[in-house]
């Protein structure tokens, strides 16, 4: 009974004002992503554009998670990792909502990015990635807007695991 008493005080924690910050965030996030991956996927298709001698903007599409991993051929691997990555951005999102304000900037950043490539993956069967940073020949991986929030989000919740007094 003190379980169902917590879930029907949480059930309307969504509209507290920080819950309403991360769901703007997040769809900011998502929309930035999503205007990003139509401009270059309307106007690159084939071809590649030179930013400058550090950066193009090459359109790759990328089956598997970060950085290619996992890639693969077979329908039900690449259904079940989406299915994996969709349970693990409600689990983010549950988490956010419970937690404390710079908590959930940060996983309202990943969750953003989160969700953009997971709109991807479930409208294209595939992640378009096009920006290539290189020197010279090392190219590092491609990647995407929401790649770019992802990383920047995990990396701010390690460095803020160091800092943090337990």
């Amino acid at each position: 009974m003190n379980l169902i008493k917590k879930i029907n005080e949480k059930k309307f924690s969504l509209l507290k004002k920080e819950n309403i910050y991360s769901i703007l965030l997040i769809t900011l996030i998502f929309t930035l992503d999503r205007l990003s991956k139509a401009e270059i996927i309307n106007d690159i298709n084939s071809k590649s554009i030179y930013v400058n001698k550090f950066i193009n903007f090459d359109l790759v599409w990328n089956t598997g998670v970060g950085f290619g991993l996992f890639s693969s051929e077979s329908f039900l691997i690449y259904n079940l990792i989406s299915i994996l990555i969709g349970i693990v951005i409600l689990t983010l999102f549950g988490v956010c909502l419970m937690s404390k304000s710079f908590d959930k900037f940060i996983f309202s950043v990943i969750i953003g990015g989160a969700i953009g490539n997971l709109y991807d993956r479930l409208f294209y069967n595939a992640v378009p990635d096009f920006i290539d940073i290189h020197y010279n020949n090392f190219h590092w991986f491609t990647f995407n807007v929401a790649d770019i929030f992802i990383t920047l989000g995990i990396i701010t919740f390690v460095f803020k695991g160091f800092f943090e007094k337990k």
